[in-house]
């Protein structure tokens, strides 16, 4: 590499710069590929002033890990994984990480749209605010909108979102809208421990706490108006954004697969730098429970938040006295953020066809792998086999997130998305500040207030320390982080939204 090429250097590590967005760690010492970090000079240096990188660097470490570890321009500190982190590692000669997937196992977004405009819903936010509070369940804890026995929450585990269809809290087109149809085939309920079995068997149809939030918001920008109307999106629109996941049953579960793998793979934790990078070896006994249990744990978010949506179709027939259909309260998309699965991608290899560093790399060669996704989206483009056939042609809608008081995103899967990212990209704005730090710095009170006053935003939570954690202040410029997506060709602007009303657990 030539003597002026951009290098920049946290905390010890080294980055160099590849392309504009792109940051590599070059690979040295027993680090198996390099690691590349996608984001903008401001990102970088918010990236940089945490562990992000250093758990980068140790996740290049994990056997059969192809190409690069990534991170995306939302990332920041995570459990030995990092926030925003990207991980192939091959079905074969690989192994699977639970702390690359994180605890809360598809916790995701969906988005519904509905015929309503702005205009519909001014005079109705107080009440519309104050109605979805009080029937859909949030904050710590047990308490959901179904009540569940031991066959019901297994069937839930088993089949997904297909449960909800066939006991009346789907229709179908909320199946065919929905990453892999609202089911992963792989679930193992029996793979589920029984504490994790009661742990999610009363939270079914929940927010939980933390950064879940259910907010209705208007589409105040569209940037590429032919894949918004693809999407069903016009500017000044009324839509419905549902953020949670798997509860205290995805906690459980990858709380005891950590555990148990640290028993039975020490010699390969022994190999690693960080133990919360615990991983299975492929093929293992091990590998193949946890890959079941995590699928069911998977299957049990897309139920979760199929059972929100519905009690948000009944709310919304109450405060505007119509019925759902009539507002065309329609799914757009559901993607997890939080999730493992084993996709078919191009990557480098060796002699012997395994996955390969690029500099010791002879060809490239499609592989199995298992790719975590811990913080990130799913953002296959056009021609993807996988994408529902509603969207097959346009690119899968990718849904980002912002704070409370900033707005959030539509993308579409971008055409270099599979060479640049293993076909993914952000999943939100990305913390920059701790939620003690945030306890600290605000007062949950006075930013609901100046939320309302100043942006018309209502917002109702189970306490003030939730909305203080939750602050706009809390997070990375949610607009940089999607242009930087939208730059690379990883994820492409489709249409911009901004909070009406939120709640909050």
């Amino acid at each position: 590499m030539s003597d002026n090429r951009d290098v920049r250097e946290y905390g010890g590590i080294r980055l160099e710069r590849v392309r504009e967005y792109v940051w590599e760690i070059p690979r040295e010492g027993e680090m198996n590929v390099p690691a590349r970090v996608l984001a903008s000079d401001a990102l970088l240096e918010q990236i940089g002033d945490d562990k992000t990188l250093q758990q980068l660097r140790n996740a290049t470490h994990l056997p059969g890990i192809a190409d690069h570890a990534i991170c995306m321009p939302d990332g920041h500190q995570g459990y030995g994984f990092p926030v925003g982190g990207v991980g192939a590692t091959d079905v074969e000669t690989g192994c699977i990480s639970p702390g690359a997937i994180g605890y809360d196992i598809n916790c995701g977004v969906r988005m519904m749209r509905t015929n309503l405009t702005y205009d519909d819903v001014v005079g109705h936010e107080e009440e519309l605010v104050d109605a979805l509070f009080a029937n859909v369940p949030s904050g710590l804890g047990g308490g959901g909108i179904v009540e569940s026995d031991r066959d019901t929450l297994e069937e839930i585990l088993d089949r997904g979102v297909d449960w909800a269809l066939e006991h009346g809290y789907a229709v179908e087109e909320d199946l065919t809208h929905c990453e892999d149809e609202g089911m992963r085939p792989d679930a193992d309920p029996d793979a589920v421990s029984q504490k994790a079995k009661d742990r999610g068997k009363n939270q079914i149809g929940s927010l939980g706490s933390g950064n879940h939030f259910l907010e209705v918001q208007r589409v105040t920008d569209v940037f590429r108006p032919e894949v918004a109307a693809e999407f069903g999106l016009e500017a000044d629109q009324i839509v419905v954004l549902i953020h949670c996941g798997s509860r205290g049953l995805g906690h459980q579960i990858c709380t005891d697969y950590l555990r148990r793998i640290e028993q039975e793979h020490a010699d390969l934790l022994a190999e690693l730098p960080d133990k919360e990078l615990a991983a299975a070896p492929a093929g293992s006994e091990l590998a193949e429970r946890y890959y079941g249990a995590m699928c069911a744990a998977i299957n049990f978010a897309w139920v979760n938040r199929q059972l929100i949506m519905h009690r948000t179709r009944r709310v919304f027939e109450r405060v505007f006295d119509r019925d759902w259909e009539s507002m065309e309260m329609e799914l757009l998309y559901d993607v997890a953020h939080n999730i493992g699965k084993k996709e078919v991608h191009e990557v480098g290899v060796d002699d012997d066809g395994r996955p390969a560093a690029p500099d010791d790399a002879v060809d490239r060669a499609e592989r199995e792998l298992y790719v975590h996704r811990k913080g990130a989206t799913r953002a296959f483009p056009a021609g993807r086999p996988e994408l529902p056939a509603t969207y097959r042609d346009v690119g899968q809608p990718i849904i980002i997130p912002g704070s409370m008081g900033a707005g959030s995103y539509v993308l579409r899967g971008g055409e270099r998305s599979l060479e640049v990212s293993f076909g993914s990209t952000a999943h939100g704005a990305g913390r920059t500040m701790s939620r003690t730090q945030a306890k600290n710095e605000y007062w949950g009170e006075t930013v609901r207030d100046e939320l309302r006053d100043q942006e018309k935003i209502y917002v109702k939570a189970q306490s003030g320390a939730t909305v203080a954690e939750e602050a706009p202040g809390v997070y990375k410029d949610v607009d940089e982080v999607v242009r930087v997506s939208d730059e690379l060709g990883i994820g492409d602007k489709v249409a911009r939204t901004f909070p009406v009303c939120n709640i909050k657990g």
